[in-house]
């Protein structure tokens, strides 16, 4: 296992952060550039950007905010939502993000995620799974667009099949678990990180500490991203990695 990484997620919409609960349900939680700022002084491994919002029209405003973000920390941070060709892509990393995330555009089309890999290379490149569980079974299905619509593919399926095409890494989001602080989907983030190779990083569920070491040591986790907890100060980020450090976790940093 790779040294863990402590990921602070910050949706954005229309230029702000929100939070919101299986994905509905959106409160207004900042500025991202003032955030950005504030987690990389705080102690955060990197950040991750998700665009809920991402139209064509507001690629503009999008890499400016993203140019502003580069300019003001200095951890290495990645941005998804709207991300549809590999021209999208070459604009984020021009304007600053280290690596991008694809969801709904690479189950669309898997080749964007080989594509990019090949011209950017698969360390820049996160293929973002949301993940349902189907009923009571272990077994999970992929959703896209933000959650809202199941696709009915097998996820661990999925996830290995990303690998394959070349993503560096996964960011996997329980549609279950998000923003519920019941902890982390266990099973799915195991049953994932057992099929793939490269890192996974578990989202969707942290309620407190417990359940950070819980998706590390159980689900096989590379990393952990959380939003609310962060956010609103439930959690400081040193706090938790001082926690994990005294559970004997081999932390990034």
């Amino acid at each position: 296992m790779s040294k863990i990484r402590v990921i602070p997620c910050l949706d954005f919409y229309e230029g702000r952060v929100i939070k919101g609960i299986n994905f509905v349900d959106f409160k207004d939680a900042g500025d991202p550039v003032e955030i950005a700022e504030a987690y990389s002084k705080a102690g955060a491994d990197e950040l991750v950007f998700l665009d809920i919002s991402a139209t064509n029209d507001e690629r503009d405003t999008r890499s400016d905010m993203v140019r502003k973000i580069a300019e003001k920390i200095t951890i290495p941070f990645a941005l998804g939502g709207g991300i549809k060709s590999v021209s999208d892509i070459e604009i984020i990393l021009k304007a600053g993000a280290d690596k991008v995330g694809i969801n709904s555009a690479a189950v669309k089309n898997p080749d964007l995620i080989r594509e990019a890999a090949v011209k950017f290379g698969s360390q820049r490149i996160v293929a973002a799974i949301d993940a349902k569980q189907n009923g009571n079974s272990e077994n999970w299905t992929v959703c896209i667009n933000g959650g809202k619509k199941d696709t009915g593919m097998d996820a661990i399926s999925w996830a290995a099949e990303v690998q394959k095409l070349g993503a560096g890494e996964i960011l996997l989001t329980s549609v279950d678990k998000d923003g519920t602080k019941e902890g982390y989907d266990i099973g799915l983030t195991k049953a994932i990180a057992e099929r793939v190779s490269i890192p996974v990083i578990a989202s969707g569920g942290a309620g407190k500490k417990e359940h950070f070491y819980e998706v590390i040591t159980e689900g096989q986790a590379d990393a952990v991203l959380a939003a609310s907890l962060f956010h609103f100060k439930e959690l400081e980020i040193m706090d938790l990695k001082n926690y994990l450090l005294k559970c004997g976790l081999d932390l990034y940093r």
